[in-house]
């Protein structure tokens, strides 16, 4: 067998492989002669069929099927035998098969990319680290009671904190925009939900009052057609509510599975949750800024025929989300995968970067921390135990969780190896900025 290579680009290759012709004759025929001793045929009784009929007419169906096998099988050893990594599904382009003349065929592929990784070493990352304070537990459950509020129709005059009911209708040089208009709006006073201005402009009102509202929008507003706007807006009050807030008792704390009815036991489950939460959403961030930081360092030319299938995948895995909210999904199916490309681009240089990593540094999923994982998916459900069975049960199922825990551990390592700067923040900088902020 012959071979030759040609690179088609940086990745790119077209692999040249001659088959000897006896190679062929010599499986055609022993094909043959095996078919003599199985072949059916009318006239002639079983095992008896001379080879002449046999090859006359079986030889051709036989000689294709030999020469598919041979590609693979040829294929297959010409890439071991130049140290070649196919990145994906290689293709036969052209295929001369004539009698008397050895197979020759070309194939074509990419090959992965040689990574050599800049030393992690050099990395730095600033690290937020959150300590889950008293005051940060009083403030959730406040933000707890306030979800549970009730509301009590007043005839005072509105002030911050009250939630009014309104209609209103806005315009500018007289002329109503988009947007401007509603009814039965609900709307909490000191919010700033509004624009600046508005909110302002109800404190002191009382139920079934009329109130005109003079703001201006802002420059940085985020319609075109508004920004820097002088507008007016006629509002309706139909109502002033008083927040009622639930008290801390017995009834409140077994909404939490606090039995004991003591403060105390609440503001420690509180807390044990918030820790989870912010460990959890540390993590992710944490995560989030190594990777980034990986990928940016680690410049890779990235084989086109990954990013295609990475593309195509994220194309699928949106349309699929839409569907379970309940979204038509039929405008993303007949958009073409490549507006996935860049997310796929980084998605698979990170594939690559990471395996590398994994590779060299000789990494693997530790068992515990698998199961620890596992069992915290297991939590959630009414029977963890068939939860953990279903994964443990078959290797499939337990790969894609070895896969995730794996990822963590290597962001454990680039931590363990980098600098790393600890950035001390509140519980409110890190869960959506102001979560528990009264």
């Amino acid at each position: 067998m012959q071979v030759s290579v040609e690179d088609t680009g940086v990745l790119g290759r077209k692999v040249r492989v001659e088959v000897p012709e006896g190679k062929i004759n010599s499986e055609v025929d022993t094909r043959l002669k095996k078919m003599t001793k199985t072949t059916k045929l009318q006239g002639f009784r079983p095992g008896k069929v001379p080879l002449k009929i046999v090859q006359s007419k079986y030889g051709m169906q036989v000689r294709k099927e030999v020469i598919g096998e041979l590609v693979q099988s040829s294929l297959y050893e010409a890439i071991s035998q130049e140290n070649m990594k196919p990145a994906g599904q290689p293709q036969i382009d052209e295929l001369k098969d004539e009698s008397g003349e050895d197979l020759v065929y070309t194939a074509s592929f990419e090959i992965y990319p040689e990574i050599n990784l800049k030393d992690v070493g050099a990395l730095e990352f600033e690290k937020p680290i959150c300590e889950v304070l008293e005051e940060d537990v009083t403030r959730m459950i406040d933000m707890l009671r306030k979800q549970r509020r009730e509301l009590k129709t007043s005839k005072k005059a509105a002030q911050n904190g009250d939630i009014l009911n309104i209609n209103f209708e806005g315009t500018i040089d007289g002329e109503p925009f988009e947007g401007g208009t509603g009814e039965n709006h609900e709307l909490e006073l000191g919010t700033n939900s509004f624009i600046a201005g508005f909110e302002e402009g109800l404190i002191g009102a009382s139920e079934d009052e009329n109130i005109v509202v003079n703001v201006k929008f802002p420059q940085e507003y985020g319609n075109e057609a508004l920004k820097g706007k002088d507008a007016e807006f006629k509002v309706k009050v139909n109502s002033v509510n008083e927040a009622v807030l639930p008290e801390v008792d017995e009834t409140f704390m077994l909404e939490f599975n606090v039995k004991d009815g003591k403060k105390e036991t609440l503001n420690n489950e509180i807390k044990r949750n918030m820790k989870r939460e912010i460990g959890l959403t540390l993590r992710r961030q944490v995560k989030e800024v190594v990777l980034d930081a990986l990928h940016e360092a680690n410049e890779i030319e990235l084989p086109k025929v990954l990013v295609a299938n990475e593309a195509n995948r994220a194309k699928q895995d949106f349309e699929k989300n839409l569907k379970q909210q309940g979204h038509n999904a039929e405008a993303i199916s007949s958009l073409d995968a490549s507006v996935f490309n860049e997310q796929a681009k980084k998605r698979v240089s990170l594939q690559l970067i990471l395996g590398e990593l994994i590779k060299k540094n000789e990494l693997k999923a530790n068992p515990e921390k698998v199961k620890e994982r596992i069992e915290q998916i297991a939590s959630g459900y009414e029977d963890p135990s068939a939860v953990l069975n279903w994964y443990y049960s078959d290797q499939k199922n337990l790969a894609e969780i070895e896969s995730l825990t794996l990822e963590d551990e290597v962001v454990d390592w680039i931590l363990a190896n980098a600098k790393v700067i600890d950035k001390a923040c509140t519980f409110d900088e890190i869960m959506n900025k102001g979560q528990t902020a009264s």
